[in-house]
């Protein structure tokens, strides 16, 4: 039997070599000064009565609960202030050590989003037929998905969202930008909660083996690594989607 350190690890080509965190490459690069300290100023927030806290949190979980992944997208033109306001919410997200390590970048023009589309599908092909376990696309078969992605050329807007590694200060020193991932992660959080606020839907797209080649198609520098793209748009009149139930309370949470 194998030890604990001597088990051969199980690949797993969904995670991306060039999306690790990074957080300790930079460090020596850097000048301690580069960290300046804030000032401080005086904090105040409203206050609810008990009654409208619970009411307010029950219809913000009413409206999330309807969230759900539309892969069916009309072409029907989004006011393009919408998609400014959501990334800004998005925007909001706390960060490690207040780096704001998110780059959105914003698509929608016709013959740029196809040219995504044919990279994606192009990888996500060779991934269902080659990259790609058997038990992967099982485990995808009941969401009816495949490497057709339609939605691309359909959407009115995608975006594309990349984390920073690292950031650049003005003298080209590389500063480090602490939990790049999970405080980009947070921040495509709260833009799907924004986007769902707004009444638009999307679906969550990790388009794997396809980052250096978008990153490149989109002119992003090479600090920058693609994290998730979100097709946006208003659902298509025959829309449907998987008929899933969601975890009760009872399952997701631990009171101690």
């Amino acid at each position: 039997m194998l030890s604990a350190t001597s088990k051969k690890a199980v690949p797993c080509p969904w995670e991306e070599e060039g999306l690790k965190d990074g957080t300790d490459l930079h460090a020596e690069y850097e000048d301690d000064d580069e960290w300046n300290e804030s000032v401080h100023v005086p904090f105040s927030t409203e206050r609810y009565s008990e009654e409208d806290m619970v009411k307010r949190s029950k219809d913000f979980y009413e409206l999330l609960k309807k969230r759900r992944s539309v892969r069916f997208i009309s072409d029907e033109p989004v006011p393009r202030e919408v998609i400014d306001n959501v990334i800004k919410a998005a925007g909001t997200s706390p960060s490690g050590a207040h780096t704001e390590p998110w780059t959105f970048v914003v698509v929608n023009n016709k013959e740029v989003k196809h040219k995504i589309r044919e990279i994606i599908e192009e990888e996500e092909e060779m991934n269902y037929m080659k990259r790609m376990g058997d038990r992967w696309v099982n485990d995808l078969k009941r969401l009816r998905t495949n490497w057709i992605k339609e939605y691309l050329d359909t959407a009115p807007y995608l975006i594309l969202i990349f984390k920073q590694v690292y950031g650049i200060l003005p003298d080209g020193k590389k500063k480090t930008h602490y939990y790049n991932e999970i405080s980009v992660s947070i921040a495509c959080g709260i833009l799907l909660a924004a986007l769902q606020n707004a009444g638009l839907v999307t679906v969550t797209t990790t388009p794997m083996n396809c980052g250096p080649r978008l990153r490149v198609l989109l002119e992003r520098p090479a600090n920058e690594k693609l994290l998730l793209l979100l097709p946006v748009g208003y659902p298509s009149k025959d829309a449907t989607v998987p008929n899933l139930s969601r975890k009760p309370l009872n399952d997701i949470m631990v009171v101690i």
